[in-house]
């Protein structure tokens, strides 16, 4: 048996998972600057054996090593790490870490398909891997918050409109017009760009995941699988593939 600490730092916040073996235990998300005591209290209470961290964002080096330093094995997930997956990214150093967990875990669920998984977070990303077992990238845009907000600072009067509140296609104020074409513009792309990889690709399937998540899921017309913890399976699934459980 053992217990892994699967840590996915992102932009906005860090969701770290606790996994006996390959069974969730416990999942946990808070903003980075809560980092080191939350992640000192998971390992205080679970006592892992493993942990990987992925990161998208320049994390504090003493939280790493404090982590680092509580574990047997240690793994920071980056585009020399052994996957179970082939990567065909051309730029594997500037591949965001997350995307190599989205793409295992789809590969690990659905094995017999070409899978689109659409990461709806501070960035969108669309990561496409083929039911070869190889990673091939897709494309990145902008998110929900960061729409709203670049609205905002690259004009003169726009305001800076928050996520929550009245959302109607048809706006009838500036915040509300605001909101409906960030939200229901996401909507269309996620859309558009389902529908394009289903017609080019046979087997196909898509899954939605990240943050904004739960967000996006009644607001799309195409047929996407909703899965929130595919990336942390993906990290443990990672993890797993290069310190191997004990038999």
């Amino acid at each position: 048996m053992s217990i892994n600490l699967c840590i996915d730092w992102g932009n906005t916040s860090v969701k770290a998972s606790v996994f006996q073996d390959e069974r969730l235990v416990e999942i946990k998300a808070f903003p980075g600057a809560d980092a080191e005591a939350e992640l000192s209290s998971l390992i205080n209470t679970h006592k892992p054996v493993k942990a990987i961290l992925a990161s998208v964002t320049n994390h504090p080096a003493s939280v790493e090593d404090m982590v680092k330093g509580q574990v047997k094995s240690y793994i920071k997930l980056d585009g020399n790490t052994r996957l179970p997956v082939m990567s065909a990214y051309a730029t594997p150093e500037t591949l965001g870490a997350d995307r190599l967990a989205l793409a295992v875990g789809a590969w690990a669920v659905y094995p017999d398909k070409n899978t689109l998984i659409v990461n709806t977070g501070t960035c969108i990303t669309y990561n496409f891997t083929q039911k070869n077992k190889t990673f091939r990238g897709g494309a990145i845009s902008p998110g929900l918050h960061m729409r709203l907000k670049a609205m905002h600072e690259f004009t003169d009067k726009l305001p800076l409109v928050p996520v929550e509140g009245e959302l109607l296609l048809l706006g009838y104020d500036t915040a509300t017009c605001m909101r409906s074409g960030a939200v229901y513009g996401i909507a269309a792309e996620i859309d558009g760009i389902v529908n394009e990889y289903a017609s080019q690709y046979q087997d196909f399937n898509a899954i939605l995941t990240g943050g904004d998540a739960a967000f996006f899921a009644g607001k799309l017309k195409s047929k996407i699988f909703a899965d929130s913890e595919l990336l942390s399976r993906g990290l443990n699934l990672i993890l797993n593939y290069n310190v191997p459980i004990p038999r």
